[in-house]
């Protein structure tokens, strides 16, 4: 992307987006209830990226314009393209499962210089004099293809045999010895001549991944396993400069014109990784993030979200991710001259397979959406989206780099001048309910003789499927402005689509800063999901109440004797209220949710059971109205004995507009209202035994005790073993010597009444 494009100062961005955020404040309402217009906003970098782009490309400052244009050279017929380098005729590339190495003409021809048996070409070279390397695996050996050379045998180019099973990398030492970084033992060969090399470096890692050849004839090494980096001089001896969390070092680029002598890497930890690190759990290398393994193999890309796989041992991560990794997928490093290194970007779901300094700038290629970007200062700048998965290398070129891609294989190189017309489509944006969409505004500019065209689409389902409604086409105006969704039906989900083109001649770019698009939910009822009846005497209070002028009983009361002391009520489980104990009173609690948010008012009303379905005498009457708690407790006392419904009605009036609230309600079960005591019907004794009948109008007695001469109370036992009726037979033993008996009754409304029952002890 061209200066000329990003022309624009920071601070003319950011007083542009402040205005344009100021003016969109003065058309939102106060309130955000579910009649009240909510916004979508698409103003930032992030943002953006969330979309798909087609020919367009994003600034750092968040900026939609058309990309620079780029042009498929050649598309392939192999399944896999692994590597590629720059060739005086054009480019080399490397590919699989066949093990073919290509020559692709700057004209799109395609000549095949090599059909190697190995099956995989993961590493190239091209000399200026157009030798080409290649090395291949399983089966680390190097083949060498002499300028014009077509369709050799195996044989014939043989060059170099590692002894090793992956060849990862080749590069050119200073003095003009071949490199070969080599898997799985993890060594970097010098090779001088035809069957002729040694060891340069012998890595305690599993693989020598990447090389970069520095000014001074270091070489800078990166390893897939422990993921380190190192700095190997030329007589082999070795110093590590950084120890990534990634397990894999997958490339390096060397600044050049416009750089300070710094060094770029990048580091992953991805299942589309070429490199497999799956170990068993139990093979013992101790290596932290997958060690040595005799397993290592190729990953294809295309794998980028592949499930774990398992073996016999255990699960474990397929490429270069180990199981249960939760850091970033990539990153990528600057390495200073001095030799300190520094993370300077970080993807989250993308793998980064190359980087490659070129035009003053570093140039980053990724998968799994096939995004190349540039670093700008402090920012990653999405330069070019294309069709194919994954742009695994990138390749010198002007104005800008050449690429290739895998999944499918192809090559292209950018060429003079933007895109004549690209297209963004946004995510599918939530408004969390079906509502009615009202209007895009947006902010840019079509540039002179441009033209920015707005379209769109809803649905109900989370992914755009064939239940969305077609794309309703509507034409901006020429400048920023404001885009009606005319058309567009009610939805869960609405999607935008801006198509940018220029005009004939070479004029800016049209441009899209921010992008704002109204709606409107439609109010749904509110659901209540639960309404519970408390206990008789259970009253709800905030845990920090403190009653100053009223008693309140704890639910649990300290017995002394035939007494009752106060103890102090302790906070409920959820810590917001605390449970304590009041006689006649009843409680409720209840959850409730509004499907739009809106804040909910509550009604609690009653009616006589036995009224229901009964005219006006069956009416509901109002217990308490506008609560905003969830929970309510008052005194039952006001009421007869006798059984009643409740009814919870949750309403978002004012939430909305007039008459367009909506409201909920739930039914409780019969909730039986007892003033009245337990009362002694009968009694009689029987030689040494008193049989004490009860009785309950409305409740099953809960308890019933006795206590002998003012002595501590102590269960009495019923008749029948279980004190759970509305009438009870008690039996009584009648102590001797006894002169007060006094049997004390409880029933399930917390009624209690005390009788003496002395008067039969002679």
């Amino acid at each position: 992307m061209s200066q000329s494009r990003r022309d624009t100062t920071a601070l003319s961005a950011a007083l542009a987006a402040l205005v344009f955020s100021l003016a969109q404040l003065l058309i939102l309402p106060a309130a955000a209830g579910a009649t009240q217009v909510k916004i979508f906003q698409l103003q930032s970098q992030k943002a953006f990226l969330e979309g798909t782009l087609e020919g367009v490309s994003i600034d750092s400052n968040g900026r939609l314009e058309l990309a620079d244009r780029a042009e498929r050279v050649t598309s392939l017929g192999e399944p896999f393209l692994f590597s590629a380098a720059p060739h005086p005729e054009g480019w080399v590339v490397g590919t699989g499962n066949d093990g073919k190495v290509l020559l692709v003409h700057r004209d799109g021809k395609v000549d095949e210089l090599l059909a190697a048996p190995e099956g995989q070409v993961f590493a190239v070279w091209a000399d200026p004099d157009g030798t080409v390397f290649a090395g291949v695996s399983p089966g680390g050996r190097v083949y060498r293809i002499p300028p014009g050379a077509k369709e050799m045998k195996p044989e014939d180019a043989l060059w170099f045999d590692t002894g090793e099973t992956y060849v990862w990398a080749l590069a050119r030492a200073k003095d003009g010895a071949l490199l070969v970084g080599t898997g799985t033992s993890g060594k970097l060969f010098r090779v001088t001549g035809k069957g002729e090399g040694s060891v340069l470096y012998d890595s305690d890692d599993t693989h020598v991944r990447s090389l970069a050849v520095l000014p001074d004839g270091d070489v800078l090494v990166g390893t897939a396993g422990e993921g380190l980096i190192l700095r190997v001089s030329p007589d082999g001896k070795a110093r590590t400069l950084y120890d990534a969390d990634q397990p894999e070092v997958v490339a390096f680029a060397t600044d050049g014109d416009g750089g300070d002598g710094s060094v770029y890497a990048a580091v992953i930890a991805s299942e589309a990784s070429a490199v497999n690190l799956t170990t068993a759990a139990s093979a013992g290398s101790g290596a932290k993030k997958g060690g040595k393994s005799d397993e290592s193999g190729p990953q294809e890309p295309g794998a980028e979200e592949k499930a774990s796989v398992s073996v016999k041992l255990g699960p474990v991560a397929a490429g270069s991710r180990p199981a249960g990794f939760s850091g970033k997928r990539s990153q990528v490093l600057s390495i200073s001259p001095a030799g300190v290194v520094e993370p300077v970007w970080s993807f989250d779901d993308e793998t980064v397979f190359d980087l490659l300094w070129n035009g003053g700038k570093l140039w980053v290629a990724t998968g799994l959406e096939g995004k190349i970007y540039t670093l700008e200062g402090q920012q990653m700048v999405l330069e070019k989206e294309v069709e194919e998965r994954q742009v695994v290398a990138l390749l010198p070129g002007e104005p800008g780099p050449s690429f290739a891609t895998t999944n499918a294989p192809a090559v292209y190189r950018l060429t003079e001048g933007r895109e004549r017309r690209g297209t963004y489509t946004s995510p599918a944006l939530d408004a969390g309910s079906v509502a009615r969409f009202g209007t895009l505004h947006w902010r840019g500019s079509a540039g002179k003789g441009g033209k920015v065209e707005f379209a769109f689409r809803s649905g109900v389902s989370e992914e755009p499927d064939a239940t969305w409604s077609e794309w309703t086409e509507a034409r901006a105006p020429s400048a920023e402005g404001e885009v009606p969704l005319d058309g567009v039906p009610e939805g869960r989900y609405v999607q935008w689509r801006a198509t940018l083109q220029q005009a004939g001649g070479a004029g800016a770019s049209p441009r899209i800063d921010g992008v704002e698009l109204s709606y409107r939910q439609e109010n749904l009822r509110p659901k209540i999901a639960a309404f519970q009846v408390l206990d008789p005497g259970e009253i709800l209070v905030p845990a920090g109440f403190n009653p100053s002028q009223q008693v309140y009983e704890p639910a649990h009361p300290n017995k002394e004797g035939i007494f009752t002391t106060l103890e102090e009520a302790t906070a409920s489980g959820e810590g917001r209220l605390k449970t304590l104990w009041k006689k006649g009173y009843r409680s409720f609690r209840w959850k409730a949710a509004d499907p739009n948010g809106d804040d909910l008012a509550y009604t609690l009303q009653f009616r006589p059971l036995e009224t229901a379905g009964k005219g006006s005498a069956g009416a509901w009457m109002t217990v308490a109205d506008d609560l905003d708690d969830d929970y309510y407790s008052f005194d039952a006392t006001v009421l007869p004995d006798g059984v009643y419904r409740f009814r919870l009605t949750a309403s978002d009036a004012k939430e909305n507009a007039p008459g367009d609230g909506q409201s909920g309600e739930e039914l409780s079960e019969p909730v039986v209202i007892d003033h009245s005591p337990p009362k002694v019907v009968g009694v009689a004794r029987k030689g040494g035994m008193l049989r004490v009948t009860l009785e309950d109008a409305w409740n099953p007695l809960r308890s019933a005790e006795v206590s002998v001469d003012a002595g501590d109370w102590t269960p009495a036992t019923a008749a029948d073993g279980l004190l759970d009726a509305r009438r009870e037979v008690l039996e009584i033993p009648v102590p001797d010597g006894a002169k007060l008996l006094l049997l004390r009754a409880t029933d399930a409304a917390q009624n209690v009444a005390t009788y003496d029952l002395s008067s039969k002890l002679h």
